[in-house]
């Protein structure tokens, strides 16, 4: 009885060592072919991300994400369209830490009070942005120019004033781990702060409205167009590629030309005439992105130091 109890201890043992032996050999095999994968993924968790849901006049929200927060720039999107866009990413709006709102107009702002009562969303935007959305006041909380917001622990947001007429408008510059991400959208001109604060950014996502032949000949009528070319306006093309000149250095890895005009532009006019700037300068990815997003991610990957902080937002898993 005890041997066979002895025999039947080394058969399972030698059958168990036998699995355990394959189980070993795959293992081994799965971690070297898959090293370059994980090595991949380490990179993109260590990085900033930066992904378009859609941009354009009929909506622009921008997902920023970073040290395990998610944020949105800007919400100009029904309720509806967000979790639509949000679920291409496998994402939901509990997961959104804060939005930040650039300005009141309701192609960048217009879903931010639903985001806010539907799923108490914390909303960031200066006083009259929040004013213009009739957001809750208890709910909001205040910027102003040049305040730099931290949320989590290493990604701040700097909030920089862009002229865009009827409105108090900013653009957003990104810090993870030293390295920059700017957003910039409806303007129709810049600032030498803009320039400062963009410069030598690896990531820039910046608007290139229209073409001026284009619109010149298209079918809007002339004080539109006036109000489009003006310095409160837009971008054009030309512009865009100009101002892209002054801030892109050999660190400038990616940038995204956002909020075509659907009548007044096209892809292949904006990325066209933005190369023909700043093609001797940049060698990086230059995309485009529409209206009906998300279409593509864009990391950056972070290290080095961060700036003070001003305003500390909590992300939902410090909460």
């Amino acid at each position: 009885m005890f041997i066979q109890y002895l025999l039947n201890v080394k058969e399972n043992y030698c059958r168990n060592y036998k699995l355990s032996l394959k189980i070993a050999i795959i293992i081994s095999i799965i971690q070297v072919y898959s090293r370059p994968v994980r090595d991949a993924l380490e990179l993109i968790r260590m990085a900033m991300s930066i992904t378009h849901l859609g941009t354009g006049s009929r909506g622009n929200s921008t997902l920023l994400e970073a040290g395990g927060v998610c944020v949105l720039l800007d919400q100009g999107f029904s309720g509806k369209q967000l979790e639509k866009r949000l679920n291409r990413m496998n994402l939901s709006p509990s997961d959104i830490d804060c939005i930040m709102i650039s300005h009141h107009h309701g192609d960048h702002g217009g879903g931010a009070a639903i985001a806010q009562k539907k799923w108490g969303i914390q909303i960031l935007a200066n006083e009259r942005t929040a004013m213009e959305l009739n957001l809750d006041p208890m709910k909001t909380t205040y910027f102003g120019s040049l305040d730099l917001i931290r949320v989590g622990d290493e990604l701040s947001i700097l909030t920089v004033p862009v002229p865009h007429s009827g409105s108090d408008n900013v653009a957003f510059v990104a810090n993870y781990r030293g390295e920059r991400a700017a957003v910039i959208t409806d303007l129709g001109s810049w600032t030498d702060e803009l320039v400062k604060h963009v410069h030598n950014c690896q990531h820039i996502s910046i608007e290139a409205n229209y073409d001026e032949d284009l619109l010149n000949n298209g079918p809007y009528p002339f004080s539109l167009k006036e109000r489009i070319r003006s310095r409160g306006g837009h971008l054009s093309n030309k512009q865009t590629g100009e101002f892209l000149a002054e801030v892109c250095t050999e660190n400038t890895r990616s940038i995204v030309l956002t909020h075509l005009s659907e009548k007044n532009n096209s892809p292949h006019l904006a990325e066209s005439t933005i190369l023909y700037h700043i093609g001797e300068i940049f060698s990086g990815d230059i995309d485009i992105s529409l209206q009906d997003g998300p279409e593509k991610t864009h990391f950056v990957n972070g290290k080095g130091e961060l700036h003070q902080n001003v305003v500390m937002i909590k992300s939902k898993s410090e909460q």
